[in-house]
């Protein structure tokens, strides 16, 4: 009898799969981004928002809980799973931005560095002795193809969204998304409704609203980090419009 006959045996390898086509250790890392903070990911004729909720500590420095990251100055990413595995994956999306642009003279397209990201996660899927990324990405920026939104998998599969979502409020974030998202909305209420969709899956798990949000323009192809004031004025907003 094999050695991996034994029930759960067989998920103490990634190289191995179970009796019926299952990767566990993928699954467990796939897992660990479900109960992550929400980040979310729009696009629209006008530009691109990127947003997250915020868990800070009471002690902690604000400025030291980044869930959202300038790859390069057209493109960023949202990150949910664990920080530690994003920071090398951030890194290694932002030298191959920069390698592109020195080898190429143009900036890197959105999904080409999503595909190098990906390749990266899936060849941690292959080999003994490792495990998968802990972490799945929302790319987002604006490139020579217009405004681009990509989400990842810890497995390395990748695909294009209009709009998405990740993390522990994710249902709550589509089920928000799909009734009120159009493809001719502006960059300004896109925005609010990303801080719309954060606020009301916070709401959903008893939690106060802290966010950030990063929108990259068409006009300008730069990513800007908006103020937590004006975070705050988009929060009253809705909550003066109930």
């Amino acid at each position: 009898m094999s050695v991996f006959a034994a029930p759960g045996a067989y998920d103490r390898a990634i190289t191995v799969f179970s009796p019926d086509g299952r990767l566990f250790q993928v699954e467990y890392a796939m897992e660990l981004v479900n109960r992550g903070a929400t980040i979310l990911g729009i696009q629209c004729t006008e530009g691109v928002v990127l947003a997250s909720e915020e868990n800070i500590e009471a002690l902690e420095e604000a400025g030291y809980s980044w869930k959202i990251f300038r790859v390069d100055e057209h493109v960023g990413a949202a990150i949910v799973g664990l920080s530690s595995d994003a920071r090398i994956l951030i890194d290694q999306a932002r030298i191959y931005a920069q390698s592109n642009k020195l080898t190429y003279d143009e900036p890197i397209d959105i999904e080409v560095v999503t595909k190098r990201i990906c390749d990266i996660q899936q060849m941690y899927t292959q080999h003994a002795g490792v495990r998968p990324f802990g972490v799945s990405l929302i790319f987002g920026g604006v490139d020579k193809t217009g405004t681009r939104v990509f989400g990842t998998h810890p497995s390395g599969t990748y695909r294009g969204y209009k709009a998405t979502a990740l993390g522990a409020g994710r249902e709550t974030v589509l089920a928000v998304l799909k009734d009120e998202y159009r493809e001719d909305l502006s960059l300004e209420d896109s925005t609010k409704l990303a801080v719309k969709c954060l606020v009301k899956a916070l709401e959903a798990r008893q939690l106060p609203p802290r966010i950030k949000v990063a929108v990259i323009p068409t006009a300008t192809k730069r990513l800007e980090m908006l103020t937590d004031e004006s975070i705050e004025g988009y929060i009253k907003e809705l909550g003066s419009s109930k």
